[in-house]
């Protein structure tokens, strides 16, 4: 069988330790003593080495214990301690997995492996799945990668030979195992390979090294099966061990779930482990085969004597049958009734091989008379193989629907159950056979239903019990003609023996199947609730959801429930409380500014003043390092007045209207302009002559900056006369350059850069100064193109006559010809160079800078107040129309507010930066200009018109009743980085804000794929407005038509929706690969092309955003060229030859765009044309080499980089990293670097040098400090005291020297800004306590940035790299959403489950930006290049929406339109909300759904008595409400106070006290509370493996949380039965809406059971008796799981209906608020919680967190910011509910609450 017989290799392998050698065992024996032993595992600690040497293997089943490895063959037994080390080592890696997101958004940005038998372990465990029923089971499997597939993913299944050998134990998964591989590689499209043998053959690793898959998904335990004493979970061990050792990332199939989006799973990195994976490759492989040996000799079957012989005989007899099969059936058969009969005819031959056998063993008589008795006879198999064939052909005509089962208690006997494995074997031979066989004709489409067990079993149990003439079984013509024919065929492959007639199916009494007495009988049958829904007076869902009310049904008035819910509740323990009462928002309960408090104290107010005036002192200073300081004074227009756009002179009919002639004022006023003009010309050419030298010496030194310097002195100067005579002084001076390179340099090592730079000039001269050129200046530029060797250039100058343009060098031909034609020179050469199409005719609206025509149109938008979607590439300018607004803003009125929406709070404090740095505006008093709210701080917040907020905050503000006021001002809001809202969490936040206001907005990013979807769907949402705001009368009172009408303009409101597009990067981004090998570093450039694929270019065709530089355009040219010498378009592309560019001096980056264009449609013709070859060609031969990188020496090598990068010029760049140590690390190791580089550079004199002289000065300041005589003829100044303070001076100078920083041991640039503001800075990175060693990095250039850095620190860092004194700076993601750093190069350093391809764009983004580098460079460092290929080639995401709705939001809803003062404002905000789901828009189908899902959320809300009948909150609806972020966790917690269960455990420790009023609570009390509060809000999931961690101690914390306690946790399960009657109810509503023949389908192959063929006799009372009658429906289950014996009683039971459900309704388990106890994963293996909260709580430090919770430090603290949050706003409702301040409960939350927040600001500081 496969790979079976392999055999062991001889002896055992191991690995030893340090610890051997001091006397403790080691973890394995080394197979040879004379062998140096080798250091496994030397980079583990001692702990781990403990762990792994004692490990004791669970009993669960997946391991051998003591006691059994004496049972073990001897070559596995020398195994056994390398396999307990290697799985304790492992789980305690997986352990430690992060549960992320495994899918993302973009086309083909990731590529993965799922591997095949993890698939198989993953469904056949699943809890509803019974065994035996095949179609329900490929259902599972289809359903999964049909999810996995509609979310984006790109996979490949491999399935590996070796790996058939775990499911030996069992012939039917053995069976179904060869079935589904055959069904996907038949049926599906997806890529499935079957021809590695294991994950250490030699293909699979060259598989491994093209592809690179991002991960592959495997199962960390195999299916138990009997008998292999789970060896097979070793295998999957070791498959993990192995992939993790190959530097390929492992996905684990236990713990994985799913939302309508996303796709979750425990993901382990490759980096952590992949070193000392590495080391024992061998030894893993020697175990492996011993494994697969051991599993294949235990393949045992009952019927069969000889297992390698009968196995052999097996494979043979169907090879014989499937031929003769082909003969008989020329045309081929149904694969269901082709495999039916080959296995009957196989099993039935091999149980007569057998029979004859034992007949010939006379000697064992006794013996063979007991096993006779427990084998079959021949007669009676035939009658099961009549009652199988007639199974089948049940299965081929009955249609699914009328398939439903009941599960069947009844069990078969072992005899025919040993018949049935057999044939299971044979049908696994049949598969295999299939697989091969080419000329097979037969129809495979129905492999996913060869078994149904249990219409198997029901029909053997009918045979004994019915009439068994053919008249006795009602099959039905069309059936009973099947099932004969099936017969027929089956004697004919069986002609040696006599199988009867088709009828009686059986002719022997032996009974098949009997009752199974083991199984629990089924208890009391349940009923299914009546579905009904409460009628409500509620306007707002009658207008919502009133079109399918009619549809279902409704409780009447006099029904219990609806009469209970008129009645009034009592809470015991309660009666102190006001649950009616109103709570203060979260606005208010967010901590303020200090100076954001009003006082009457004047000595407050002045210090409030002045800490408000620091930090708007501090924010300008920021601000400044953004910007500049451009501070503008706003003044409110008196009328309103808005700034126009100028509109274009009228040309009609194309005649120009008559000009006037001109008064003579007029003639005096231009004669007095002209004159004017001509005396600054004059003055400013005297200034050009003044710094000309200075300017042309320093573009002899360094041309860079000599034309930064000639650009300002062009900016300055006003006339075009001087700044012609300026560029053509310096166009004079580089070909002097170019002449003095070429006098100097070989021809052959000519640097054409310089030549571009004289080419450059030209290029300015020409395009700029046209008309101001004379023919002296046109007869140089001529003479400099002869030169260069562009005489057809020169040429097309006006002819005059051309002298050389140097009189004093040689003429000698060709020595100053730069050797390439013109066109080619100016595309390689000059390509950051070019220039753009850029419009010179400036906006009156725009000041300092002439904006493009896209962002003219943007300004264009605020003017008419309409929305705006703008797609904009970074750095391109989309920002600069949000301050444009803001500033509409403040000059239209003092009351009108934006509102400016950023995803991140360091994102939020930049942009308040930019503001204060811009505009300052006097206002009345009370109002700032300028406010900040987030969730743990606001200043100014509903005081400001222009509030910078995160999207969390707005929508509390938009959704609570009290704030609706402040609301009404809103005039513009921006929403920046709005790509946001396809993120995995607060996405739906976007998206209800987009909704719900009422102005206009601006929605900004870089990276949305298909914009113009958005757009519509926005225009949608404004349309509805548009109708709101018609049926509002107009609150103008007629009163002074003039005023009126002037108000009238204001506020004229406009519904449209813009999309901007702009996709042209302003400068060109290269690529590179990183080699280090020990030669040092190189940069390898990688072509975009490179990237793609031809099959790649024919599905999607070139991504939008892969551009090409001018070189890399050329390039490509010419391989095309290269690769296909008879295309025929080659001459006319050809760069000399393309229309475009053909004899032009100046070449504009336009044009080079559309020749790239027409390239890149050339391929695309080529793969239409069928010259698909070519293509591959072209783009193979454009992949860079293989670059030379380890991620072992990443770390070392990196300060080389650096080194390399500096050499370059690459430098600032910034290195991006998703491990926030490793970027703290990489900034640690460049700062020792150049500090040791110092210290070998200085000597150690220089030490003792500078100790000198410190003393000295040390002494003399002593001296200088002692008192001065009071006499003032006494203090005259004597010359020793004047000879000491110049001793003194020249000390501090000489000190300065030994203490100055050789430039090369230092990255800063102390130039780049003032001492002052540098002095400012490091002043304020000193009161950040956890920034010390920051500041020592900071003052060398080298900086690091992550989210657990403190804001000073993170802006420390911004504000010097933006200043150009810090170059280096390794960062996270943190810098990629929207922070303005701007940098030369952008660096990725290493691969992450994080980086995809929105993060590529979003960092790659940072390099080269607009006005401060021509060109920018992306580098890839230990970046694998399959992931390189990956992420340039990939589109940006399609932004898709959310499940919008949610129990908790439907409260907030009925809540804001039942409080609110405009109640038809209200209801507008809610019913917007509600309509316009982004996930339902144009899907008809979907809306239908959600109104019926609101209408259950309704329910449970009116059941849990938040709602009346009228729709008006009550109880605790408030509570609820604040914790709305926490569903289910909100209304959980409310119920426990409800039942009263707090005040039964907040007991103190002292009652005295507590008459007091100052009761203390002991620890106890606080853990138990931290223990209920962390099970419901604090649920954050470990792997399941890591509770086998063996002997694993922690050292601080607990780790693994506690259940509930019993009161507690009987009220979670009441909350649970009324949530799963609600929404049990709520999928048998929605049944309705189901696409039932869909339904009927598996989802990926399309294989319909749907009854096409359903014979009219499928309704006889056989086959429905033969069926089972349903205890309850199946209407509203998915068809294929009722074959299970799934019904609608089970959507009411189980937690998880994602895999019964009807999956067309598309509400998913994610979506019902049910909150499970205990969560288990497919293996059945708990899920422990992480106690991180409690743990924390009892020992206050974060490092354990790290060390023992398995937490990264961001994630740490995070999720222990919000645990505080959620303490907070508990304790203040408590103590604003209840009006008894001594209340225990109040002060117990309180004390919590307290404790906590104390020990989190210790570590927050």
């Amino acid at each position: 069988m496969a790979s079976g017989d392999a055999e062991a290799l001889e002896g055992s392998s191991g690995f030893s330790s340090d610890s051997e050698s001091e006397g403790e065992s080691s973890l394995l024996e080394e197979e040879d003593d004379d062998d140096e032993p080798e250091e496994v595992y030397s980079d583990l600690s001692e702990d781990e080495l403990d762990e792994a040497e004692g490990a004791e293997l669970p009993e669960s089943g997946q391991g051998p214990g003591p006691g059994d490895e004496a049972k073990l063959p001897p070559d596995l037994q020398k195994h056994v301690k390398f396999l307990r080390g290697m799985s304790s080592i492992l789980v305690n890696k997986l352990s430690k997995a992060e549960c992320s997101s495994l899918l993302h958004d973009s086309v083909e940005s990731e590529f993965f492996v799922i591997d095949g038998d993890s698939l198989m372990v993953q469904h056949a465990l699943n809890n509803d799945f019974y065994e035996g029923q095949n179609l329900h089971f490929f259902y599972l499997v289809e359903a999964f990668l049909f999810d996995i597939t509609q979310k984006g993913a790109k996979y490949v299944i491999v399935f590996f030979k070796d790996a058939e050998s775990m499911w030996l134990g069992n012939s039917y998964l053995l069976s179904l195992r060869s079935a589904l591989i055959l069904h996907l590689k038949k049926n599906t499209e997806i890529p499935v390979y079957t021809e590695f043998t294991n994950c250490f053959s030699l293909k699979w690793q060259a598989f491994v090294q093209e592809n690179y898959p991002y991960f592959i998904l495997i199962s960390d335990e195999a299916f138990k099966l009997a008998g292999n004493k789970g060896m097979s979970s070793y295998l999957m061990k070791i498959f993990i061990f192995h992939t993790l050792g190959n530097k390929i990332n492992v996905a684990m199939t236990s713990g994985m779930y799913s939302d309508i989006r996303r796709v979750y799973g425990y993901y382990i990195n490759s980096k952590m482990v992949f070193t000392r994976c590495k080391k024992i490759h061998k030894d893993l492989e020697s175990v492996h085969q011993a494994i697969v040996s051991f599993l294949s000799r235990n393949r045992t079957n009952g019927l069969t004597p000889g297992d390698d012989q009968n196995g052999l005989s097996v494979a043979k007899e169907v090879q014989q049958d499937i031929a003769q099969l082909q003969c008989l059936c020329p045309d081929g058969l149904d694969i269901r009734s082709s495999v039916c009969v080959v296995s009957c005819s196989v099993a039935l031959k091999c149980l007569m091989h057998m029979l004859k056998c034992k007949e010939n063993h006379n000697e064992a008589e006794t013996e063979n008379a007991k096993t006779m008795d427990e084998v079959l006879t021949f007669q009676e198999a035939t009658d099961l193989c009549r009652i199988y064939c007639a199974h089948v052909a049940i299965l081929i005509h009955l249609p699914l629907v009328k398939r439903a089962q009941n599960k069947i208690n009844v069990k078969w006997v072992k005899p025919a159950s040993d018949f049935l494995q057999l044939q299971y074997v044979s049908q696994h031979f049949v598969l295999k056979t299939l697989e091969v066989t080419q000329e097979w004709r037969g129809d495979m489409v129905h492999l996913c239903d060869l078994n149904d067990t249990i219409l198997l079993a029901r029909l053997a149990l009918c045979s004994g019990m019915v009439n068994n003439t053919e008249s006795g079984f009602q099959f039905g013509e069309v059936i009973e003609e099947e099932y004969k024919k099936l017969w027929q065929t089956l004697s004919s492959l069986t002609p040696d023996y006599d199988l009867g007639k088709a009828f009686p199916l059986q002719a022997t009494s032996k009974m098949m199947v009997q009752k199974d007495e083991i199984l629990p009988a089924e208890g009391a049958l349940e009923i299914i609730p009546e579905v009904g829904l409460i009628p409500v007076n509620i306007p707002m869902v009658e207008e919502y959801a009133g079109n399918i009310l009619k549809d279902y049904p409704t409780l009447s008035s006099d029904s219990s429930l609806v009469t209970a819910l008129s009645e009034s509740k009592e809470f015991d323990n309660l009666v102190d409380w006001c649950p009616d009462k109103a709570l203060t928002d979260d606005y208010e309960r967010t901590r303020s500014s200090a100076f954001g408090e009003k006082s009457n104290d004047p000595w407050v107010r002045k210090r409030m003043l002045r800490n408000y005036q620091k930090l708007v002192r501090f924010h300008r200073f920021y601000g400044s390092t953004l910007e500049g300081n451009i501070t503008k004074n706003i003044i409110t227009n008196v009328q309103g007045a808005v700034t126009v756009a100028p509109k274009a002179a009228s040309v009609i009919s194309g005649k120009s209207k008559k000009i006037p002639p001109k008064k003579k004022a007029d003639l005096i006023a231009e004669e007095n302009t002209r004159k004017k003009k001509e005396k600054e010309d004059v003055k400013q050419r005297e200034q050009w002559s003044l710094i000309s030298k200075s300017i042309m010496k320093m573009i002899q030194e360094n041309f860079d900056q000599g034309i930064k310097k000639l650009d300002e002195f062009l900016k300055k100067c006003s006339g075009d006369s001087v700044k012609l005579i300026a560029e053509m002084d310096v166009l004079e001076n580089s070909f002097k350059i170019w002449v003095e390179h070429c006098q100097m340099t070989d021809s052959t090592k000519k640097n054409n850069v310089i030549a571009g730079r004289v080419m450059k000039r030209i290029h300015t001269i020409l395009d700029k100064y046209e008309k101001q050129v004379d023919k002296s200046q046109l007869k140089q530029i001529a003479g400099y193109l002869k030169e260069l060797g562009f005489n057809k250039l020169a040429q097309t100058l006006p002819e005059i006559e051309q002298k050389a343009a140097r009189s004093k060098v040689s003429k000698k031909e060709d020595k100053f010809v730069v050797g390439v034609d013109p066109v080619r020179f100016q595309l390689q050469f000059m390509g950051p160079y070019l220039l753009r199409d850029e419009r010179n005719d400036p906006d009156p609206r725009i000041t300092h800078f002439i904006p493009d025509t896209w962002q003219r149109e943007l300004l264009d938008a605020v003017d008419n107040n309409e929305s705006a979607v703008i797609v904009a590439p970074t750095s391109s300018g989309k920002t600069y129309a949000s301050y444009y607004c803001m500033e509409k803003v403040l000059r239209d009125s003092d009351d009108g507010v934006l509102v400016y929406v950023a995803p991140t709070k360091a994102l939020v404090n930049q942009v308040v930066a930019t503001v204060y740095n811009r505009f300052s505006k006097t206002l009345p008093d009370g109002m700032v200009v300028c406010g900040v709210l987030t969730r743990d701080y606001r200043q100014d917040a509903l005081n400001c018109q222009i509030l910078i907020t995160v999207p969390q905050c707005l929508e509390m503000l938009m959704l609570t009743a009290q704030r609706q006021s402040w609301v009404k001002k809103l005039r513009y809001v921006i929403f920046d980085e709005v790509h946001c809202i396809g993120q995995e969490i607060g996405a739906e936040v976007w998206e209800h804000l987009l909704v719900m206001i009422r102005c206009p907005f601006l929605a900004l990013s870089a990276t949305i794929g298909k914009p113009e979807s958005l757009a519509h769907w926005l225009q949608t949402v404004k349309s509805y407005w548009q109708q709101i705001e018609k049926t509002v009368e107009n609150p103008v009172k007629v009163g002074g038509k003039k005023k009126q009408q002037i108000r009238q303009s204001r506020d004229q409101k406009s519904f449209k929706v813009r999309l901007v597009m702009y996709g042209e990067r302003y400068n060109d981004l290269e690529k590179y690969t990183c080699s280090s090998d020990g030669s040092g570093i190189e940069f390898v450039s990688y072509h975009p092309c490179a990237a793609l694929t031809a099959s790649h270019i024919e599905k999607y065709g070139f991504p939008s955003d892969l551009s090409l530089s001018p070189p890399e355009s050329l390039r490509l040219y010419d391989t095309m060229a290269e690769v296909w010498t008879s295309w025929t378009r080659a001459q006319e592309l050809n760069p000399e030859e393309y229309k475009d560019f053909k004899d032009k001096i100046v070449i504009k980056k336009s044009d080079v765009r559309k020749y790239e264009a027409e390239l890149k449609d050339e391929l695309v013709n080529w793969i239409t044309s069928g010259h698909s070859d070519q293509v591959a060609h072209v783009l193979t031969k454009l992949k860079p080499r293989n670059v030379v990188n380890s991620p072992a020496t990443m770390v070392k090598n990196f300060p080389m980089l650096v080194e390399a990068l500096q050499k370059e010029r690459q430098l600032p760049a910034l290195f991006f990293s998703f491990s926030v140590s490793l970027v703290e690390r990489l900034a640690k190791e460049t700062f020792q670097h150049v500090t040791n580089k110092e210290q070998i550079k200085r000597g150690s004199d220089d030490a003792k040098k500078r100790l000198e002289v410190e003393n000295k000065l040390r002494k003399l300041s002593k001296r200088a400090g002692k008192k001065q005589p009071s006499d003032p003829k006494e203090s005259q100044v004597s010359d020793n005291m004047v000879m000491k303070e110049t001793e003194q001076e020249m000390l501090h100078q000489k000190l300065a020297e030994l203490r100055r920083i050789p430039p090369d041991c230092t990255y800063a640039v102390e130039s780049a800004a003032d001492r002052k503001i540098l002095d400012t800075i490091f002043q304020r990175l000193q009161q950040a306590k956890t920034a010390n060693q920051l500041r020592f990095y900071l003052e060398r250039g080298i900086g690091y940035h992550h989210p657990s850095l403190n804001s000073k620190g993170r802006q420390a860092v911004e504000m010097l790299f933006r200043l150009g004194f810090a170059r280096v700076v390794t960062a996270t993601g943190t810098l990629a959403l929207g922070i303005n750093m701007p940098c030369k190069t952008v660096v990725f350093l290493d691969d992450s489950v994080s980086l995809d391809a929105l993060q590529y764009r979003q960092m790659s983004g940072r390099a080269g930006r607009r006005g401060f580098d021509v060109i920018g460079n992306v580098i890839f460092y230990c970046v694998p290049l399959p992931k390189v290929q990956r992420l340039l080639k990939a589109s940006v995401p399609q932004l898709r929406g959310q499940f919008p709705l949610s129990v908790s939001l439907v409260l907030r809803l009925m809540m804001l339109a039942a409080k609110s003062d405009d109640k038809m404002d209200a209801e507008a905000k809610a019913l917007s909300l509600l309509q316009h789901s982004m996930l339902c828009y144009d899907k008809q189908k979907k809306q239908t759904t959600l109104k019926l899902y609101f209408m259950f959320c309704l329910q449970f809300l009116l059941k849990e008595r938040l709602l009346d009948l009228n729709g008006v909150p009550q109880g605790f609806a408030g509570l609820v409400t604040h914790l709305h972020q926490h569903e289910p966790a909100n209304f959980i917690f409310v119920s426990f106070l409800m039942k009263g269960l707090f005040h039964k455990i907040c007991i103190p420790t002292d009652q005295a006290a507590r008459k007091a009023g100052a009761a203390r609570f002991p620890d106890e009390v606080m853990e138990s509370l931290l223990l209920i509060l962390a099970n419901i809000f604090g649920r954050k999931y470990l792997p399941s493996c890591s509770t086998e961690r063996g002997s694993t101690t922690f050292h601080q914390s607990k780790v693994f949380l506690d259940d509930l306690p019993e009161e507690f946790a009987e009220a979670v399960n009441e909350y649970n039965r009324s949530i799963q009657e609600i929404f049990g109810c709520f999928f048998l509503s929605a049944s309705k809406l189901a696409d039932m023949p869909e339904e009927c389908q598996l989802p990926l192959s399309k294989t319909s059971f749907g009854g096409v063929r359903s014979p009219p006799e499928s309704n006889s009372e056989f086959i429905t008796q033969l069926n089972g009658l349903q205890n309850h429906p199946t209407t509203a289950v998915s068809p294929f799981v009722c074959l299970s014996g799934v019904n609608n009683l089970d959507l009411f039971k189980t937690s998880n209906v994602d895999s019964i459900s009807l999956r067309t309704i598309e509400v998913l388990s994610s979506n019902i608020p049910l909150l499970c106890l205990t969560k288990y994963d497919q293996h059945g293996r708990k899920m422990p919680l992480n106690a991180y909260a409690i743990d924390f709580y009892r020992h206050g430090s974060l490092k354990p967190l790290l060390n023992d919770n398995m937490l990264h430090l961001g994630d740490a603290y995070n999720v222990l910011n919000e645990f505080q949050l959620t303490l907070s706003s508990i304790s203040t409702s408590f103590k604003e509910l209840c009006d008894n301040k001594d209340d225990l409960v109040v002060l117990a939350f309180e004390q919590l609450k307290d404790t906590f927040i104390q020990k989190f600001e210790k570590i927050k500081s």
